[in-house]
């Protein structure tokens, strides 16, 4: 199944254990980590097997699709990218955060899960 998958979701592959409300807590658990544990990089070996892809495209829509997205909606650069790129593709988002959330239904481009 192919979808656009965001950080937030991602994060929690990493993390486990997490909830939807902690996932602030959990990206601060990331960063402050000074040694990876076996377990923890298994999990990141783990993501690295998923068929996860990069968007050639996105780059070069920054300054226009995507900040028009991001200014219309009032989001980050790097949440817009998420949803130019589900609305470009017609692929659903797979995503935790509450704006990006609200911005895809209104801008009309599928969350994954719901149809």
């Amino acid at each position: 199944m192919r979808f656009v998958l965001d950080a937030s979701v991602a994060l929690l592959w990493l993390v486990p254990g997490t909830n939807p409300a902690g996932v602030d807590g959990a990206e601060a658990k990331v960063k402050a980590k000074a040694i990876v544990t076996e377990v923890d990089s298994q999990r990141y070996v783990a993501l690295g097997q998923l068929d996860i892809v990069t968007d050639a495209a996105t780059g070069a829509r920054a300054l226009c699709d995507t900040l028009n997205l991001a200014r219309r909606y009032r989001l980050s650069a790097y949440d817009a990218a998420y949803l130019e790129l589900a609305l470009r593709t017609g692929l659903p988002l797979a995503t935790l955060d509450a704006g990006l959330l609200r911005a895809t239904t209104s801008a009309g481009a599928q969350i994954l899960g719901t149809h």
